[in-house]
């Protein structure tokens, strides 16, 4: 089977490793690529939780953090990952489920994510909102050739929607399954874990169909 790997240059290379060694040709085609908004440090002192949505605005995060770190909400395990460690990992990889799973009151929180991110967690928690990074996407000429694309985040989906190119799609998550359809993209399997290994898992079931 023929997969189109669409994650950003330097990210990649832990998701092909895996596929080609299940036998799999891979095609690497980042759809996005990533612009850290600033160096200046993030005082994260005074804060009760910090809410991290993303591998990359973990690793801006970790990057630019200054004081102790208080409590780490993550909203998927390779998040957490990313961070290093997380106190409250999302069951259900959305800005919804971490909310539900937050403690109630919260406290003094601090939102970190990409710049124009929705802002369900910043408004439900009523919590300070920091943006990390920008999402720049990226239209390959010609588009890529494949049996599945692989896509592991709702900018990644949009990105590959503007390309209409019909081919499915396996999703690393709700909010990236969500972006996929709205694309136009139809989704041929949401990965049961939302990292990598769950990305290798949906690709073996999707080969057994």
């Amino acid at each position: 089977m023929r997969l189109i790997v669409t994650r950003p240059a330097g990210q990649e290379h832990d998701l092909i490793e895996q596929l080609e060694a299940l036998g799999h040709d891979v095609v690497h085609c980042p759809l996005i690529w990533i612009e850290p908004l600033s160096d200046e440090p993030i005082d994260v002192a005074g804060y009760d939780w910090v809410v991290v949505t993303s591998q990359n605005g973990a690793r801006e995060l970790r990057r630019r953090a200054r004081g102790p770190l208080p409590r780490i909400a993550a909203i998927g395990r390779a998040t957490a990952e990313a961070m290093g460690h997380a106190d409250l990992i999302a069951t259900v990889s959305t800005q919804e489920g971490l909310a539900a799973e937050m403690p109630r009151p919260a406290g003094r929180v601090l939102v970190t994510a990409a710049e124009g991110a929705r802002r369900f967690l910043v408004d439900t928690l009523a919590a300070d909102f920091v943006p990390l990074y920008r999402t720049h996407a990226i239209r390959p000429d010609p588009p890529p050739a494949g049996d599945l694309c692989l896509l592991a985040s709702a900018s990644a989906a949009t990105a590959f929607g503007a390309l209409a190119t019909g081919i499915p799609a396996l999703t690393i998550g709700p909010e990236t399954t969500r972006a996929a359809r709205e694309a136009g993209i139809e989704v041929f399997a949401e990965a049961l874990t939302h990292d990598v290994e769950g990305l290798v898992a949906a690709v073996e079931l999707a080969e057994s169909h």
